[in-house]
């Protein structure tokens, strides 16, 4: 058995944690889960019957983490040798930018795209306040900055750049030169591009 039972369908949050594990060099072993037949072992794990699940073979027993940017920062915990873990200077910002884009900027792009504005009234009820405020918030750092703690690379970038890469593709992300050169430098990770051609072989063959 693997150190990993990874839950997750293709077309989903589960291509984050997939990246993910492979950022940080885990063996995982994968259990695709069909929508409308979800396997029992899936659902007595998350009961929510949301993917991605992982499950984590521990010596002390069984680990369930379920919610993508959770699963991100886990799994860098769990594999420090990867370096995917923030120094004492860059930590502020690791776990700002991480929860941030897991928040604010989810649910920006979100109700875009479900066409929901909330009013000047309801703004500061809303947890991202604007969708303006929001993507402006997002691309003031990403404009000064490499990567999302600077100029290395972390497991931040995972989640985040996983929001900026979705947020692009679907045309609901304004293509502004600090995110579009952001997604190109995630996209020419090694881990990247071998964990988005599992996915995306998946999907051609559910497509046929």
């Amino acid at each position: 058995m693997a150190d990993y039972t990874f839950y997750t369908n293709p077309m989903s949050r589960g291509q984050i944690a997939r990246w993910a594990l492979h950022e940080a060099r885990a063996a995982y072993d994968q259990v695709l889960v069909d929508w409308k037949a979800k396997p029992a072992g899936f659902l007595a794990a998350n009961p929510m019957g949301k993917v991605p699940t992982l499950v984590h073979h521990a010596e002390d027993g069984d680990r369930i983490v379920t919610e993508a940017a959770a699963i991100c920062l886990y799994l860098a915990e769990m594999h420090p040798e990867a370096g995917l873990l923030p120094n004492d200077a860059e930590m502020a910002d690791y776990y700002r930018w991480t929860f941030f884009a897991a928040g604010p900027v989810e649910q920006a792009i979100t109700s875009r795209n479900f066409r929901f504005e909330p009013s000047p009234e309801q703004e500061g009820m809303a947890g991202w306040g604007s969708f303006d405020r929001t993507i402006g918030t997002l691309e003031a750092h990403l404009d000064g900055s490499k990567w999302v703690c600077g100029d290395r690379f972390t497991m931040a970038d995972v989640y985040v750049g996983s929001t900026v890469d979705w947020g692009l593709n679907f045309g609901i992300m304004p293509p502004r030169r600090a995110f579009v050169g952001y997604a190109e430098r995630v996209q020419n990770r090694a881990a990247y591009k071998a964990a988005k051609a599992i996915d995306n072989t998946l999907i051609a063959e559910m497509k046929k």
